[in-house]
């Protein structure tokens, strides 16, 4: 759990900042100790909170002269400015925040450890500070996300001219995750009422606004109390068959070279692999389908190669010549990739499987159904604030 492991980082600096062992056990149990907080939310992006408050049997020393003797090491050992442990000193109780809400790690304890913060300056100014630097990576994802589509118009692998159906948006502002599922079951419910048939859902939305989770969360409601069978699909295991088959080529390509020119091969450049041609001939290699035992699955046939994705995906598709690979590859493979998973979604939706799809608008546009959410946040600070 994300806590014990925020316990574990507290304790061991502690330590290594070579806290005296009663200073240690100070900062463990301390009610109220913002300044700590702070520091190991810069180092950690894990919000730290106390476990339950132990008895120090035999403790004589006062918690103000610890809290002094922890203070002053701090300062002494980071360049954190005084005022972030300003508050070490104040032992006002957490009423709000109990050992029960913090482990269960849910919506619950985010909204409350954001309340419980709601006045700290330190928090605000952390929370600023991580939401800026989301929206920004999302800016940055978007804009290579539009490079890779606009390269997949400019070779004719996608229509230029496709419109997607329109989205339908929740603003998730003090809504709980089973609240946003509860609101897009109702669409979906309304849209398969006249019959049994599977679908496909589309969520959407920045970073921060929930998305993984309600996915969970509608994977788990739909399973449960719909008897569905859902599948969530994702796009990475396609980028990276791709990518494989792309590194395969270089090989050959390698050992070819080096079995002509005695030793003096090929470089083993990846993007001599990239061209429209090899891409196309790549795309035809991969099939998806029922294959091993009536389940659907993606096949990779072809180079030499003959296998299923559920058995590789964390084998060879994850290995070295995959992954240092995959970002080179999959600007340029993006129109290839989308009409591959477009296809498979439907195919499984066809047969009366949910398929839940999340991910970016420019990549998830050209699956066709009318069940297309986008999460949104009216208080954009909450983005920085629950991370």
């Amino acid at each position: 759990m994300r806590f014990l492991q925020a316990a574990a980082i507290l304790q061991s600096t502690a330590s290594l900042l070579r806290l005296p062992p009663i200073a240690q056990a100070f900062v463990l149990s301390s009610p109220k100790i913002q300044g700590v907080h702070y520091y190991l939310l810069q180092t950690s992006s894990i919000a730290i909170s106390r476990p339950p408050q132990k008895q120090l049997v035999g403790v004589t020393t006062s918690t103000s002269s610890i809290a002094t003797t922890a203070t002053t090491t701090l300062l002494q050992a980071t360049s954190a400015p005084k005022s972030y442990f300003s508050s070490l000193t104040d032992f006002s109780p957490m009423p709000d925040l109990t050992y029960p809400l913090l482990t269960a790690q849910n919506a619950t304890t985010t909204n409350a450890i954001i309340n419980h913060y709601a006045q700290s300056e330190s928090f605000t100014t952390l929370s600023t500070f991580e939401g800026n630097a989301i929206l920004q990576r999302d800016a940055e994802d978007d804009t290579k996300l539009q490079k890779g589509i606009d390269i997949a118009k400019a070779k004719g692998v996608i229509d230029p001219k496709f419109i997607p159906e329109e989205y339908i948006a929740i603003d998730v502002l003090g809504k709980n995750p089973e609240e946003v599922a509860e609101e897009i079951l109702t669409t979906v419910r309304s849209s398969s009422s006249s019959g049994n048939k599977g679908g496909v859902v589309v969520i959407c939305g920045l970073s921060g606004t929930g998305k993984g989770t309600t996915v969970s969360t509608l994977q788990q409601k739909l399973e449960s109390d719909e008897g569905k069978q859902v599948v969530c699909w994702s796009n990475g295991n396609i980028f990276r068959s791709v990518t494989l088959l792309a590194a395969t080529w270089c090989e050959q390509q390698q050992q070819h070279a080096d079995e002509s020119n005695g030793g003096g091969g090929g470089d083993g450049d990846i993007t001599k692999a990239l061209t429209k041609e090899n891409l196309a001939e790549f795309m035809t290699m991969l099939s998806f389908g029922k294959f091993k035992d009536g389940k659907y699955d993606t096949r990779i046939c072809g180079l030499g190669l003959d296998c299923l994705v559920s058995e590789v995906q964390n084998t060879e598709l994850k290995g070295p010549k995959v992954s240092k690979n995959i970002p080179t590859v999959a600007e340029v493979t993006q129109g290839e990739v989308i009409l591959f998973a477009a296809e498979a979604i439907r195919q499984m939706g066809e047969d009366g499987i949910f398929v839940l799809l999340e991910g970016r608008e420019q990549t998830v546009n050209y699956v066709r159904t009318p069940l297309r959410f986008t999460l949104t946040l009216s208080d954009l600070s909450l983005i920085g604030k629950r991370r």
